[in-house]
């Protein structure tokens, strides 16, 4: 039998939709202090929440996403979860998340810990003595813990700051580690990529006696409970480290241990001495043991993870080949691949995973931003066993499938980017994600004592995906296309940064894609902030299709006014840009104005 709809009826059914309306919209209001998720909402995910994992492993999503994002997490005795926001906002710069009904999501999230200085690189959530620590670009802060309660109900105190004479700079971030001992471990990483006369700039030499060695590229110890402190109150204990996200003591053997993030731009700077292929892999990500007196080596040399040796890097006079005094350097304990972007570091000292992961160390590598032109690497959390204090294996593949994307090309494309690491009271595991700021739960669910090399297998196999696997030269190269004009020279100087889509990587390097820089009007006038910005470069923050970045643009005035012109060209009529060409005398007219030749 049909039923027919009467009018009637219909007004009936609008009415009581409009008072459902009202009572979610009163709801709403009365939480404001809750956090949104993100739209769209990704569905919660039936199998791991996505990721591959080794065999009885097991995941489950704790939140879909957070506004703001997520950087660092913190998982206390009793299971509520601290989360460093990547955007933080008048309310706060951090989130706490709550499970009340216990189904393993949080359904208590809410932000706090308000401060001033709201960079996108807060890095520290950590807790350590009844005190959450954490962390902005130049500052780390704490909040005393109250048992039971989900936000700290004390004043936030001020532990340290990096009272950095020369302003914001592209690696700052402030990790901590504590050694029971009542100190705190903290790294100042430094603002350049090898401490060129011109940041970034293609053919700049280094500077002698770099500057960055005084005060920054290395690790600080400090009193773990003496209030604003400065760096002045610490003692420094390792130097040559251009910039570490991943940091943690290892109580088995009481020791510092750090993974040092590589430099980058071997190509785009020095295009005559190594090739885009060799700029994909090196340099290493150096996997360290922190005794007291390490040099890193950084800006004078970098690691070869494949040689398994220091070289001099170009700026100091290096060609890939010259080793000077490289022999004499701190050795890692592990040379990684270059740009899978190390940033947390966890030993692991739960009794919940099978034995062989006791006190070995979980990696969190967020992703490689520039080695193009051949795909993307990283976007996994790693494993690596240890034993005496040193690994006593390779690296294994311990949860994939972040990115979601294979072959990766552009950073931007990635679903889910691995960050933050913590262990939960029961001995889970978990992951947050920086994209839209998901967090995972990895629990174990099988029989601890028979769990070994067959248990592993589909995960060593993924070593031969693109996101692992050393790339074809030729074969693996995603721009046998783009040999000439404005397209070669976009491959050579710029795709390193904003991607073969030109959508940037989301966070340091802007997208050009729509960009209001790029897409000007027709006129000679609105193509000189343009040209301008190729021939200068650019320095400080700037907005681009509404957000913020602060990254250093190097100068590209060594390019000739064709060569600039053609390139310029091809930006603004690629990526879903159409804008007039830009010609050579354009160039050349700014250039003059600039007196730059």
């Amino acid at each position: 039998m049909v039923t027919k709809t009467t009018p009637l009826l219909k007004l009936y059914r609008f009415k009581k939709l409009f008072f459902v309306i009202g009572v979610l919209m009163v709801f709403s209001f009365i939480s404001f202090r809750a956090i949104q998720p993100r739209k769209p909402i990704p569905p919660a995910a039936t199998h791991n929440g996505g990721l591959i994992l080794p065999a009885n492993f097991q995941a489950i999503v704790v939140v879909d996403s957070l506004e703001g994002r997520a950087r660092h997490i913190a998982v206390n005795n009793n299971g509520d979860i601290y989360v460093k926001l990547r955007f933080p906002d008048s309310i706060g710069g951090n989130v706490a998340l709550r499970d009340t009904n216990k189904d393993g999501r949080a359904d208590i999230i809410q932000k706090f810990g308000n401060y001033d200085d709201k960079g996108s690189y807060g890095t520290t959530m950590r807790i350590h003595n009844g005190y959450l620590y954490f962390s902005s670009e130049l500052n780390v802060f704490r909040y005393k813990l109250t048992p039971g309660k989900l936000i700290p109900e004390g004043e936030m105190e001020w532990i340290l700051k990096d009272d950095f004479a020369h302003g914001r700079h592209e690696h700052i971030t402030k990790p901590v580690a504590f050694d029971g001992k009542g100190h705190m471990f903290v790294p100042f990483g430094a603002g350049s990529n090898s401490c060129q006369e011109k940041n970034r700039t293609p053919g700049s030499p280094g500077i002698p006696d770099c500057p960055w060695l005084v005060d920054h590229a290395g690790i600080w110890q400090f009193d773990e409970n003496k209030i604003g402190q400065t760096q002045k109150d610490g003692v420094r204990i390792a130097t040559g480290l251009r910039s570490i996200v991943a940091l943690d003591y290892n109580t088995t053997n009481n020791s510092l241990y750090c993974i040092n993030h590589g430099r980058d731009d071997l190509t785009s700077l020095w295009p005559e001495l190594f090739s885009p292929w060799q700029n994909a892999l090196l340099p290493s990500e150096e996997f360290f043991k922190v005794d007291k007196g390490l040099d890193g080596g950084w800006p004078y040399y970098y690691y070869d993870q494949v040689r398994k040796k220091k070289f001099l890097n170009p700026e100091y006079g290096g060609d890939g080949k010259k080793e000077g005094d490289g022999a004499k350097l701190t050795k890692p304990i592990i040379g990684f691949p270059g740009h899978w972007a190390p940033n947390d570091l966890l030993f692991y000292k739960g009794n919940q995973f099978p034995k062989r992961y006791k006190n070995g160390a979980f990696i969190a590598f967020h992703g490689s931003t520039n080695r193009a032109p051949y795909p993307q690497s990283g976007f996994f959390i790693a494993f690596v066993p240890f034993k005496n204090g040193v690994p006593s294996g390779p690296y294994e593949i311990f949860a994939d499938n972040f990115a979601q994307v294979e072959p990766l090309i552009s950073v931007s494309d990635a679903v889910y980017r691995p960050m933050g690491l913590a262990m939960g009271p029961d001995g889970s595991l978990y992951v947050s994600d920086t994209e839209k700021g998901k967090i995972w739960k990895i629990r174990y669910r099988g029989d601890k004592n028979n769990f070994g090399t067959p248990q592993l297998a589909a995960m060593e196999k993924r070593k031969m995906l693109p996101h692992f696997k050393s790339p074809d030269e030729v074969k693996d190269n995603l721009i046998s296309g783009m040999s000439a004009g404005g397209a070669k020279v976009y491959a050579t100087y710029c795709m390193s940064c904003h991607q073969l889509n030109g959508k940037g990587d989301g966070n340091r390097f802007p997208p050009l894609a729509g960009s209001e820089w790029v897409v000007t009007g027709r006129s000679m006038r609105d193509k000189e902030r343009l040209i301008k910005t190729v021939l200068k470069g650019l320095e400080g923050e700037i907005e681009v299709l509404g957000k913020p970045y602060s990254n250093t643009m190097p100068a590209f005035s060594l390019l000739s006014d064709d060569d600039a012109a053609k390139v310029l060209t091809y930006i603004r009529n690629n990526f879903g840009n159409k804008a007039p060409a830009v010609s050579a005398s354009d160039v050349r007219a700014v250039r003059k104005t600039l007196d730059i030749k």
